[in-house]
């Protein structure tokens, strides 16, 4: 009897002790989620920024390095993280810049994933690796490729449409209709590097908002707002002066 007791503490003694490590572990983990805001580094960032926080849609538009991509994924984590929206929904249109999503083996969301790098990791940078893989398996984390798009409908969610210029107006007026309540939405594109021989989904949008002076914020990045390097702004300013 006094053996069986023994063995019994002993085992109580041991969960006890993992339960320690494992809420010592879940400390550490929160302190070191614990990040700072995020900084903008130009004025158009600021813009930017408020943008997020106080509208639920926004366009964003300009060239490479401006940090569009990376703040809409870095502000998108940060809501995550904080447990201020559920879901976080990743989406572009089927117009490669290169190969095309036939090149590449496996489903058509493991195809998708390559053009989500970007995004991925200014996530997992944010939220950690271990974290966003448990949010992707469960479905908070997710890539929507257009082809099955139709029929969706998102709420409580960030949702972020990316390469926006080479969608077409049936396409992107499909995705608006996704969006239901209590989410935040960022369109992001350059008009000027459209991959389309017909006429762009942004560029219609674009018109709606002015036409109909609608409540949809748009930020304009330029060349002198690009912050990735001296080299990306030295190659934007080449091209767009060769006008190529």
């Amino acid at each position: 009897m006094g053996k069986h007791l023994n063995k019994k503490r002993r085992r109580n003694s041991h969960v006890f002790e993992t339960a320690e490590i494992i809420e010592f572990h879940t400390s550490k983990f929160e302190t070191a989620r614990a990040l700072p805001p995020i900084k903008a580094l130009n004025p158009t960032q600021s813009d930017y920024l408020d943008a997020l926080r106080t509208c639920p849609q926004t366009i964003v538009m300009g060239p490479a390095g401006t940090g569009k991509t990376w703040i809409a994924a870095t502000y998108a984590a940060d809501l995550y993280r904080t447990k201020k929206i559920s879901k976080i929904i990743l989406t572009r249109p089927n117009v490669p810049c290169g190969r095309s999503l036939g090149f590449f083996p496996g489903s058509l969301e493991e195809k998708f994933g390559p053009w989500a790098v970007p995004v991925v990791e200014a996530i997992k940078e944010r939220i950690g690796k271990a974290a966003y893989e448990i949010a992707l398996k469960h479905g908070d984390i997710e890539m929507v490729p257009f082809e099955v798009m139709r029929g969706r409908s998102w709420k409580d969610a960030f949702v972020l449409l990316d390469e926006a210029q080479n969608t077409t107006p049936a396409e992107i007026k499909t995705f608006l209709t996704r969006i239901g309540e209590d989410c935040t939405v960022v369109i992001n594109g350059d008009v000027s590097q459209c991959d389309l021989p017909d006429a762009s989904g942004l560029r219609t949008v674009l018109d709606l908002i002015k036409s109909r002076n609608l409540p949809v914020p748009v930020i304009e990045f330029t060349r002198n707002d690009i912050v990735r390097s001296g080299i990306c702004a030295m190659w934007v300013r080449a091209f767009e002066d060769a006008r190529i």
